[in-house]
């Protein structure tokens, strides 16, 4: 038996391949594709859909990158500034970039086109002096921005306009001296914004009137430890209040918020806020602050109360359960007398009364019982009709208190300035006294010249009128001088004249008396 050796039929117009053509292949294979080669420079450290190219002493991203990565990491560089060519590349994929510890002084509009689909970019420890307007445009689908430890005074209120899907903001370490209102209020809030940091900056007060505008899934998630605040009982009654509802921003860092009291203004001592009696600050205006936040809430009997809950967890995959006073649960569509839960974690109570008085707990829980939140709220009745009156009753005696000052007042002006001068008063009085005593005296006159018989039989009273001329009584002086006051006296006003000749019978002195002088002949 002998073995044959057949060869393999060739087919026609087939040549086998070569080493020299394989290799042609796959040098235009990656010269067509060179995305899909993941090259790597050499420069950078890759990993899949990772690279990283740190402290390489770069002052641009290489071009030469693979245009697929999730992650690039560029940090401790010597870029300096970001235009719209310091990437040369689109990356589609990239959703992470890491920029710190460059010396980073400036961002340009456009710098980040070719990266749409970013969601967390780092810029932290380099030297930007401010964000302006338009800065992240581009950024749609950001979620974390990180610019702490920077040199950053300024904030335009437009800087992170568009940033929609926004959600954490890292701002601490630089030196803005006004907290970031405007990521809250206003035309360019940021409704998904539930961080941010702006501890240890310059912040010497919080905007007491605007901060209760932000909505509590929002508030509980603001940082704003290590700031040289000014010692403020609204302040205190804010942190304590946060304090209260275990908020981590408070309860994390309690040893951290502090505030300096000024004795005069040269020197001055830190005092921790979070501490008890903290300056001597009253109930009441700690009360305040809970009124303004939403979490005391007032209602009056009789009438209906709308209370609501303010969670960080509200939204449409939130369930909602009250827990009365009396620990009685109170769920939606469920008859529990004149209370009335509904889905959007409302709490209505229909005619109140004063039994209906305490602590509430509103408890929010997202559909997959993952994340719950308690929200307490202290609940007062009271009756308006019977405050009312109080009040009514107050402003009738201030009032009443009121009028009789004002009438005092008025009355002792009437006493200064209407009261007659001492001296016109006495000259008055004088010449007052000294007529009533003319029209007392009374003096006997002779009748006229005729018979003896006539002179006889008729008896005459005269009232003579008082002498205006001091000087002609004085020279008649045979009536002398009459004192009609202790410490006064004036000259007898009567002369009796006649056209006879003078005898001893036809003078007679005059008399003054109430009763007229009768004299027999």
């Amino acid at each position: 038996m002998s073995l044959r050796s057949h060869t393999l039929p060739t087919l026609p117009r087939a040549v086998k391949p070569g080493c020299r053509e394989l290799l042609c292949l796959l040098v235009v294979a990656v010269m067509v594709s060179p995305s899909a080669s993941g090259m790597c420079p050499t420069a950078c450290i890759c990993a899949t859909d990772i690279v990283s190219c740190t402290n390489k002493n770069l002052s641009k991203v290489p071009g030469n990158l693979f245009r697929l990565i999730k992650r690039l990491d560029l940090s401790y560089n010597r870029i300096g500034h970001l235009d719209a060519d310091w990437i040369p590349v689109s990356f589609a994929k990239l959703s992470t970039l890491i920029l710190r510890h460059n010396n980073i002084t400036s961002v340009s509009a456009g710098s980040f086109s070719t990266t749409p689909n970013l969601k967390c970019l780092d810029l932290s420890s380099n030297r930007l002096k401010s964000v302006r307007s338009a800065t992240f445009q581009e950024l749609k689908a950001l979620e974390v921005l990180l610019l702490y430890n920077n040199h950053i005074s300024h904030l335009d209120p437009a800087a992170f306009g568009g940033l929609a899907h926004l959600q954490k903001l890292y701002l601490s370490g630089n030196f803005l001296t006004q907290f970031p209102m405007d990521l809250y209020v206003g035309r360019f809030k940021l409704a998904d914004l539930t961080f941010l940091d702006v501890s240890y900056n310059r912040i010497p007060s919080i905007p007491m009137h605007h901060i209760n505008l932000v909505p509590g899934r929002q508030l509980r998630g603001i940082y704003l430890h290590g700031n040289p605040f000014v010692c403020d009982c609204s302040l205190y009654s804010l942190l304590i209040f946060w304090y209260r509802r275990h908020f981590s921003s408070v309860m994390d860092f309690k040893n951290d918020y502090t505030c300096r009291l000024w004795s005069d203004s040269r020197h001055s001592h830190q005092l921790l806020l979070l501490q008890e009696s903290f300056l001597n600050c009253s109930y009441s205006v700690i009360n305040s602050s809970f009124h303004a936040l939403g979490f005391i809430h007032e209602a009056q009997v009789g009438e209906r109360a709308i209370v609501h809950c303010d969670s960080k967890t509200g939204n449409g995959n939130t369930d909602f359960i009250w827990v009365g006073p009396d620990n009685r649960l109170l769920e939606p569509d469920k008859d529990t007398g004149n209370f009335r839960v509904f889905y959007n974690g409302s709490l209505v109570i229909e005619n109140p009364g004063f039994e209906d008085a305490g602590v509430y707990s509103c408890i929010a829980m997202n559909r997959q019982r993952l994340l719950n939140e308690t929200v307490d709220i202290v609940i007062n009745v009271s009756n308006f009709t019977v405050n009312r009156s109080h009040a009514h009753e107050a402003f009738n005696t201030a009032f009443t208190t009121l009028a009789a000052c004002v009438a005092s007042i008025v009355l002792v002006l009437l006493y200064l300035y209407l009261t007659p001068c001492p001296c016109k008063c006495k000259a008055k009085r004088q010449k007052n006294m000294l007529n009533q005593s003319s029209a007392h005296s009374s003096i006997l006159s002779p009748g006229p010249t005729g018979d003896a018989d006539d002179r006889k039989a008729g008896k005459r009273v005269v009232f003579l009128e008082p002498l205006k001329d001091t000087a002609a009584v004085e020279a008649a002086g045979q009536n002398g001088k009459v004192k009609l006051f202790p410490s006064e006296t004036v000259i007898a006003e009567g002369i009796l004249k006649s056209t006879r000749a003078k005898s001893d019978s036809d003078s007679v002195n005059s008399v003054f008396s109430d009763t007229p002088f009768v004299a027999s002949s």
